[in-house]
């Protein structure tokens, strides 16, 4: 899935990821108005952990709990303590949203559930609301405007494949969302899995370009004889034999292959898929 794919050893282990380090259960300031508090849940689906972020001095709002884990919630309660007004997700994924209701009990925070261009309002900050969608079907994503940060869920990654599951993403619409935030004059992408980045345009032409990638392999695996997604990872990906991974990769082709179908580049027959 990428070369950052993998499963801590020891959560309470501080990670070389590169950049920056990312210390599980440990609050680190981003910038001036944002920390990021990485969750106890890494898995090849959501790479390190989902990255819980809390916006704001005063008044902060808390964007992705993560999953409802008590040491996780301890640590963002321990760091915004009273000051935590508001909590929102970009999806209700369990990886994303499981904490929603448990923060809120602890907290009394207000729970924002954003239309398109709905802004929190804080004493320093105006968080807007984004419906850039793809990922899931609910999916959105929150622009910090005093530093044109970009808070993009699961849309953009400069270090791996996003997951994307069948039923549930559509990769057309998150291409066009990837190229709505294109345009939104961007300093910092900070997604929900992995590092801050840094390079906004170059994040998101590695994103694009992994996607056409993966379209690219796809035709070539059905070229060669494959007829469904399990076929394609088999021949494309067999020096992965992690069964989570295998899983994540058959539901990525499975979501590539919906596109592809679209754009009528593939077709799908009782035998299996085929190259039109």
């Amino acid at each position: 899935m990428g070369k950052n794919n993998k499963i801590l050893r020891d959560e309470e282990e501080e990670q070389d990821l590169g950049p920056e380090p990312i210390v599980p259960g440990v609050a680190r300031a981003l910038s001036p108005l944002v920390r990021r508090i990485l969750g106890l849940n890494p898995s090849p689906r959501t790479s390190y952990g989902t990255n819980t972020y809390l916006v704001g001095i005063d008044e902060i709002v808390v964007i992705d709990p993560g999953p409802e884990n008590t040491s996780h919630l301890d640590s963002v309660v321990g760091c915004g303590g009273d000051r935590i007004r508001w909590v929102t997700t970009t999806c209700s994924d369990p990886a994303h949203a499981g904490g929603v209701d448990a923060m809120i009990d602890r907290t009394g925070a207000e729970w924002f559930d954003p239309k398109d261009g709905n802004a929190i309002l804080g004493t320093e900050f105006r968080l807007t609301a984004h419906d850039l969608g793809g990922p899931t079907t609910d999916h959105r994503t929150f622009l910090l405007e005093e530093e044109r940060t970009l808070l993009c869920g699961q849309l953009i990654s400069e270090e791996w494949t996003v997951p994307l599951v069948s039923g549930q993403a559509d990769l057309t619409i998150a291409l066009e969302s990837i190229n709505k935030a294109s345009k939104m004059r961007l300093r910092r992408i900070a997604p929900a899995f992995g590092h801050v980045v840094e390079d906004p345009k170059a994040a998101i032409s590695s994103t694009l370009e992994r996607y056409s990638a993966t379209d690219d392999l796809i035709v070539k695996a059905l070229k060669g004889g494959a007829t469904s997604s399990e076929e394609v990872v088999a021949s494309q990906y067999s020096n992965i034999d992690d069964p989570a991974q295998i899983d994540l990769l058959i539901s990525n082709i499975e979501v590539h292959l919906e596109k592809l179908a679209t754009e009528k580049t593939v077709k799908q027959l009782k035998s299996g898929w085929k190259v039109r």
